[in-house]
């Protein structure tokens, strides 16, 4: 690691009982975020940014971006980190939808559009169909816009990854969330090692799509494994990466073991520049889809 930027490996801060200053947001409220909160709701789709009480909403739908969660609003998994509902029956596939989310983009004029989903392990195709159709919908009604979708594991299956591939998105996500360490306890029925394979399956199946995943910070993980967790990814064709602070949804989830200054996640992302890749975005607030756009400038 010569040459990187030193991060003390040793230092687990303890966790504090209240979030610090540079955690504290604005609730959204009348205006673009009012707006856009009719929008999504006259058209029976939902966003990541509150199925996952994500802090930046105000911000974000204030500059009337979003992140699509296609595929219902109920989960088959129950991570320890996420606070989208969990359900072993979740909605029947709605068909419709791809339409309906493609005429919202046009709406807003998005010039970048992102796509995400539950995880649907009770689907046969892993909803790997509904994300080929969504990208279809969109791109006919943008096609000047660049597309982003953030999948699930599909179970290992590469051949679903594959017919979300074949629908050419532009940026291909899949988050590691966590340390290898740490994943059996935070991720339900994920595979630290497999999403490093479906990462590295995308560069080899689809070279022109971008590769992006992100971590949560403060779960209890060293930095010495984030450091190690970049590595892997650069190892597996990862140019893009998000690093972020983990905020607790709820009683139920894991706790935050350490609140992470801004001044370590210039340090980090510092790190992660040095190990090759693209771009970066680090910071207590940023998420997967954080200024995803801005990862696709010249």
């Amino acid at each position: 690691m010569a040459g990187l930027p030193i991060v003390d490996s040793g230092d687990l801060s303890p966790p504090a009982a209240a979030r610090p200053a540079w955690l504290r947001v604005r609730a959204p409220g009348a205006g673009r975020p009012a707006e856009l909160r009719a929008l999504l709701a006259e058209r029976r789709l939902h966003t990541v940014c509150s199925s996952a009480a994500c802090p930046n909403l105000a911000e974000c739908w204030s500059a009337g971006t979003a992140t699509f969660m296609i595929l219902g609003n109920e989960c088959t998994r129950a991570c320890r980190f996420c606070d989208v509902k969990t359900s072993r029956a979740p909605a029947a596939v709605d068909l419709d939808e791809p339409a309906r989310l493609a005429e919202a983009a046009a709406l807003l004029e998005l010039a970048h559009v992102v796509i995400t989903s539950v995880t649907r392990d009770d689907l046969a195709d892993g909803g790997a169909r509904q994300f080929a159709r969504c990208l279809e919908a969109v791109r006919a009604r943008l096609p000047h816009a660049t597309l982003e979708v953030l999948v699930p594991d599909f179970g290992g299956d590469h051949a679903l990854l594959q017919l979300v591939l074949d629908a050419r998105p532009d940026v291909l996500a899949h988050n590691l969330e966590t340390c290898e360490r740490l994943t059996p306890q935070i991720r339900s029925g994920a595979s630290y090692r497999g999403s490093l394979s479906l990462l590295a399956a995308v560069k080899r199946r689809a070279p022109a799509v971008k590769r992006k995943t992100g971590l949560m910070l403060g779960l209890g993980e060293r930095d010495d494994e984030v450091i190690e967790a970049l590595q892997d990814a650069r190892a597996a064709g990862v140019e893009l990466v998000t690093l972020g602070q983990y905020l607790r949804p709820s009683p139920w989830n894991a706790p935050v073991a350490r609140y992470l200054p801004p001044e370590r996640f210039v340090e980090l992302g510092a790190i992660a520049r040095a190990l090759g890749f693209l771009h970066v975005e680090s910071g207590p607030l940023v998420r997967s889809s954080y200024h995803a756009e801005q990862a696709l400038l010249p």
